[in-house]
């Protein structure tokens, strides 16, 4: 009995022997060469990242890495080692903004009111009245009959108005406590209608949206949809986009209007209905604007934007411009850099071409300097005219002459790449 215990314990003190040592990954072997072949593929791993990292594309037609999901940090880890010996590393995806083709050199010349390429998409044809026959538009206040109700919109024309002529439109959404009366002063439009010869279409709000804040303890009447179920809702919201098919079809049918570059552009509560408008009207709109506007972060609680409407990529990857006043633009608990950036997640995700731009007047007035002689936002308008719908989805001509930053040195292509501005600023116009 007593030779069998030793030999039990000399059998256990043999096999603890073999197991001592470093541990080695799952499926390998123990012992210092298999050590040594670990070590091995982690120096070859780290060697092949930098030097994919090293021939990563720049430029100004790439969206920012710091912007993108996938994006490697500065410092690249070693990465995990393959379960097979032979396995071999995945290949790297394009970035979101890169477009699936090579650019094309006339791109960078590229504008509304030229002739479309040959076997370019071209946008869709206006939709049909919902109203039946369409009333007569003048300059100034019009009435529409849409979604059941009597709605209102301000046309702008050009002085110099030639009706044989063919004319982009931009549809300019009011902000919070706005008007349409107002947006037309402040924004300078009739004579940024007669500079850049386009027809404006300034809908005005329904007024029937309104929603208490605890916090605040008052009610705000929001001019437009953007807010989710049940505070608007899905019904509420399709009334909305029908009531910019009625205007887009009856507008269509007085004048000639360029259906390749039809843009809706709006100011805070305007902008964030313009982004829901993009998503859901982009067989139409051949470009967006949002001037302090973006999308909910779905994080819950309205002071993280829960209570704003998310994304659903569109039929058509639309070009955009987002803009916001720097991390303190806010305006009724909402934070507008916030939503901002959860929309230019979005647009590099699905692939949009989008130029973003940082002031630091917080939730005010964009301070851009037009060129003389033009009117104050003339260059926030061109980059409507510069993305006409035939253009192929992704593209820009800014990817090609980049973006003119001679005229408002806050921006750049694609998120993570404006440089915030700095320098005086009007007051913050939040109006509550």
């Amino acid at each position: 009995m007593l030779k069998r215990s030793w030999l039990f314990l000399f059998l256990f003190l043999s096999m603890s022997l073999m197991y001592c040592g470093t541990p080695t990954p799952t499926g390998e072997g123990a012992g210092s060469e298999s050590a040594k072949e670990s070590s091995g593929q982690t120096e070859k791993a780290t060697e092949v990242a930098s030097v994919e990292k090293s021939n990563e594309p720049s430029g100004e037609e790439l969206v920012s890495k710091e912007s993108t999901p996938d994006a490697a940090p500065d410092v690249i880890a070693p990465e995990p080692e393959p379960t097979q010996p032979d396995e071999t590393r995945p290949e790297p995806q394009p970035e979101p903004s890169k477009p699936d083709v090579p650019l094309d050199p006339k791109l960078g010349t590229y504008k509304c009111g030229m002739t479309p390429p040959s076997g370019a998409t071209l946008a869709a044809a206006p939709p049909a009245y919902s109203g039946g026959t369409c009333p007569t538009f003048k300059v100034g206040s019009n009435k529409i009959k849409s979604g059941g109700a009597e709605r209102e919109f301000i046309l702008v024309l050009p002085k110099t108005f030639d009706p044989s002529k063919t004319y982009p439109v931009i549809f300019l959404w009011h902000w919070l406590k706005g008007s349409a009366s107002k947006f037309l002063t402040r924004g300078e439009i009739q004579s940024a209608v007669d500079q850049q010869d386009f027809i404006a279409v300034l809908p005005e709000k329904k007024g029937d949206i309104k929603f208490k804040i605890p916090i605040a303890n008052t009610e705000v009447d929001f001019p437009w949809p953007f807010m989710t179920s049940p505070v608007v809702s899905d019904a509420r919201m399709q009334e909305e986009f029908k009531f910019f098919d009625d205007m887009l079809a009856c507008v269509s049918a007085q004048y000639k209007v360029d259906k390749e570059c039809v843009s809706s552009a709006g100011v805070s509560a305007g902008a964030l209905f313009t982004v829901q408008l993009a998503q859901a009207r982009s067989q139409y709109l051949s470009s967006f604007i949002s001037l302090s506007g973006g999308i909910g972060s779905q994080a819950g609680g309205f002071s993280s934007n829960g209570l704003i409407r998310g994304w659903k990529s569109p039929t058509r990857k639309l070009p955009g411009l987002v803009l916001w006043g720097g991390a303190e633009d806010s305006c009724v608990l909402l934070n507008f850099e916030t939503a901002s950036k959860e929309l230019e997640k979005k647009l590099t995700s699905d692939g949009h071409f989008f130029v973003e731009c940082i002031h630091d007047c917080k939730h005010g007035e964009p301070p851009v300097t037009p060129p003389a002689g033009q009117s104050r936002y003339a260059p926030i308008w061109d980059f409507a005219f510069s993305h006409p719908y035939w253009m192929k989805e992704g593209a820009s001509p800014y990817q090609v002459k980049g973006w003119p930053s001679s005229v408002i040195s806050w921006c750049g292509i694609g998120a993570g790449s404006a440089t915030q501005r700095s320098g005086k600023c009007g007051d913050p116009s939040c109006p509550i």
